[in-house]
């Protein structure tokens, strides 16, 4: 992290269940009023090797940009998770996390003006989580009303897990199989399936990204009527990286859902 750029440290870690992996990192702004609320959902594929850690910086970047945030930690493949358990996860630290924070940091966050974010897989989570009313009967985790949420700021989400798995890596593992074996499956949390979220939806995405093709971003906002913001040069990584030139772009997005 430059000299220049401020950073601000986890007040505190807020268990959202009994696991390990069931935490928050919360870090809160120096403002006295009610501050905007940011749900912060990391990358790594999924995968257990890869937590909030990861994020860490970018969520104390947020903060001493004014936000309020919580970098939410969940059950991945290698530590018990997959599915379900990766998505119950995440629908229960969403749903309850703005009331936890309020019981140990009262009158710092404004409820009305939360965002969910998530970079690359943790992308395709804060989607699929702003549209769990539209999830087929059936899944734990279906709701019938939208959550009352800003907006969702994606970042290089893997938007398409069909097209994902078709391409390899780890969605095959995560879903316990590819579309024509387990369709249920995908038609209840593939983003692409579901379409967009009733709320405003950005999509920022770098066109060199060789880990997540620009072209599923392209396809998914195209669908679902969400706005993307493609970043010329940009790969994977610089997207939560607060030193890169991407950082004003992250901020602009989040902004723009709050305001």
């Amino acid at each position: 992290m430059s000299a220049s750029m401020s950073v601000v440290m986890p007040v505190t870690t807020i268990p959202y269940g009994a696991d390990p992996a069931q935490v928050a990192d919360l870090y809160l702004p120096e403002r006295s009023d009610p501050a905007p609320l940011v749900l912060v959902l990391h990358g790594g594929g999924w995968r257990a090797e890869y937590d909030r850690s990861i994020t860490a910086g970018f969520s104390g970047a947020l903060a001493a940009a004014g936000y309020a945030v919580a970098n939410v930690d969940f059950r991945r493949l290698g530590n018990g998770g997959g599915f379900p358990v990766t998505f119950m996860d995440t629908a229960i630290a969403l749903d309850i996390l703005p009331n936890l924070i309020e019981s140990v940091a009262p009158g710092r966050i404004d409820r009305e003006r939360c965002v969910y974010l998530g970079h690359s897989s943790g992308g395709q989570l804060a989607l699929w989580a702003a549209m769990r009313d539209r999830a087929p009967l059936g899944f734990p985790w279906k709701t019938f009303t939208p959550p009352r949420i800003a907006g969702v700021v994606a970042l290089a989400p893997v938007a398409d897990l069909t097209a994902a798995y078709r391409a390899g890596g780890t969605v095959g593992e995560l879903l316990g199989g590819g579309p024509t074996q387990v369709a249920p499956r995908y038609a209840a949390v593939d983003p692409f399936l579901l379409g967009g979220p009733g709320v405003r939806t950005i999509v920022v995405h770098g066109d060199r990204d060789d880990h997540v093709p620009i072209g599923s971003a392209r396809d998914y906002c195209a669908k679902a009527g969400a706005e993307l913001v493609e970043l010329p040069g940009a790969g994977h990584f610089e997207l939560t990286d607060p030193r890169s030139a991407t950082w004003a772009v992250v901020l602009d997005a989040v902004r723009r859902c709050v305001s």
